[in-house]
């Protein structure tokens, strides 16, 4: 294969299925083409973890903090205060330290439970609120929850700096929907190669080129041929393939458009 430049907008390196092998797994990112990797946090335990890889890998692994939905429990104000002092606008960083590069992993998620959803919803627009503050983009995981987030959005929808509503799966309803707020893009991951997908289909029915970005979700959701392995930042080329076919355009104008559109939502230069 020949060289691509790509950007990996979300992936979990701080995991402990990348704690025995990550210099590797960084190498073979670079090799395969990938210029960038943005790392979310999903609790606050995962804030310093998150913080160390960045800081690991400077100028390469880049930093998101947030609250995971399906890790809003009863103690969600005190964890997002401990969360907040970490943003910019609370704390000087330390010389050499990644600068944080989006609110993140933040959102709503019913699909097993809505034990907590009362608490998920006050957390989540209390993060948005944090966007709006710091001007850091959201990286957003939405799964059953569409309506309720589309409607939190919608009170601060004049003043959202942007984000990325991350592993988008559904359809071209909801794709039109989630378009209507300017500066987000749809990170588009695995599920576009599984057999199953309607993906390769809805996508370019709706969605533009200058509204989409890379992303693995590693170490989950590998994408075909990689599926049932750990999936890592270099496998996204399989989905760089698939939607270069989807869209009928090269390799090349995928990876080019993704880049550009990172650089617009993020504000970050490749």
């Amino acid at each position: 294969m020949s060289i691509l430049n790509y950007i990996d907008t979300h992936c979990h390196l701080d995991g402990e299925e990348f704690k025995d092998d990550l210099n590797a797994v960084i190498q073979r990112a670079r090799e395969a083409g990938c210029v960038k990797v943005f790392v979310p946090a999903i609790d606050l335990s995962s804030c310093q973890t998150v913080m160390d890889v960045c800081n690991r890998f400077p100028d390469y692994a880049y930093p998101m903090l947030g609250l995971h939905p399906e890790e809003v429990k009863a103690d969600w104000h005190e964890v997002l205060s401990n969360i907040k002092q970490k943003l910019p606008l609370h704390q000087e960083r330390a010389g050499g330290e990644a600068s944080l590069l989006a609110i993140g992993e933040v959102g709503l998620d019913f699909y097993w439970s809505r034990e907590f959803e009362k608490e998920q919803l006050e957390a989540f627009e209390e993060q948005v609120r944090w966007s709006v503050e710091t001007r850091l983009p959201l990286m957003i995981h939405c799964r059953k929850a569409q309506n309720e987030m589309v409607s939190i959005l919608k009170r601060y929808v004049k003043d959202l700096p942007g984000g990325v509503f991350h592993c988008f799966t559904g359809n071209e309803t909801e794709a039109r929907q989630l378009l209507e707020f300017d500066n987000f893009v749809l990170g588009i991951g695995g599920v576009l190669t599984f057999k199953k997908s309607h993906l390769p289909e809805v996508l370019p029915a709706v969605v533009p080129l200058d509204r989409i970005v890379l992303e693995t979700d590693a170490p989950y959701m590998a994408p075909v041929p990689m599926r049932g392995n750990r999936n890592e930042p270099a496998f996204i080329r399989h989905i760089i393939t698939r939607l270069a076919e989807a869209y009928g355009v090269s390799e090349e104008t995928i990876c080019r458009q993704t880049n550009e559109n990172v650089q617009k939502v993020f504000g970050i230069q490749i």
